[in-house]
């Protein structure tokens, strides 16, 4: 099963045959909305609503672990995430589609790892995002004349305020090229939850790092808006090439643990 964490604007896309709700639990809780099943040209797909079917949750408040969770148990190894972002270069303009390769962490208050009581896990990082899932993403866009952009780095804040103008200037020199709140933990989490996983961020905006530019909530969803038709035909064009093969992502998590003596 391949797994679709619909964001701001597309948490619930309407692009699945016979689809069907189911309502779960998880050790770490409830996720954010029952996961919507059902099939995508003859592939298996579960949607969540990151935010919540009404998008109720503020991003502090997502349960990522609960989420995360929840497509594990479904048997989803393959996660497509989806996500508005404020562009924090001149040439990432509104409109257009980023596939992050890279992420900073600039979150707080967050629950990013499943291994908090009895182990200890070290999940390696370096390549925080599927290459696999990335190419067949950019190989899509450019077949669907999709503008976009085949990496960039992606920095998550903690939010739910957006950003002061010295902040946004900040991140531009810390090498972020994008800005959202709610790539991490959920990247993190999937790695340790031997899942590959891209983000596929819609830019919206550009934050206020420029001059006489603001961001507010109206903008970022009107103009989610107008581009979610992309962002779904990208979906749909996309997963009937997911092959079910192992990917170096999956196979992180078998070192990352310590293993104790008794």
């Amino acid at each position: 099963m391949i797994g679709i964490i619909g964001g701001s604007g597309l948490g619930n896309p309407n692009i699945l045959k016979e689809a069907k709700e189911l309502k779960v639990e998880t050790p770490w809780g409830k996720p954010s909305s029952p996961l919507t099943i059902g099939e995508i040209s003859g592939k298996k797909v579960a949607i969540i609503a990151r935010h919540g079917k009404k998008h109720e949750i503020m991003p502090s408040n997502v349960n990522s672990r609960a989420n995360i969770w929840a497509l594990k148990e479904q048997g989803v190894k393959h996660v497509l995430a989806t996500t508005a972002c404020g562009s924090l270069r001149e040439e990432l303009m509104p409109g257009q589609i980023i596939f992050p390769d890279q992420f900073i962490d600039w979150t707080s208050k967050r629950s990013s790892t499943f291994f908090d009581r009895d182990e200890v896990c070290h999940i390696p990082m370096a390549d925080p995002f599927c290459s696999g899932l990335r190419k067949l993403l950019v190989e899509t866009a450019k077949e669907l004349k999709l503008l976009h952009h085949e990496r960039g780095t992606v920095i998550t804040i903690e939010g739910p305020r957006f950003s002061t103008r010295a902040e946004s200037k900040m991140f531009r020199t810390l090498g972020a090229d994008i800005i959202n709140m709610s790539t991490v933990p959920e990247v993190v989490l999937a790695r340790e939850a031997a899942m590959c996983y891209q983000t596929i961020a819609m830019v919206t905006d550009y934050d206020c790092w420029k001059e006489r530019e603001s961001v507010d909530i109206k903008k970022v969803l009107e103009m989610f808006k107008e581009n979610v038709e992309h962002v779904k035909n990208l979906l749909t064009t996309t997963i009937p090439k997911i092959e079910f093969k192992e990917c170096q992502c999956q196979k992180h998590i078998d070192s990352a643990i310590i293993k104790t003596e008794d």
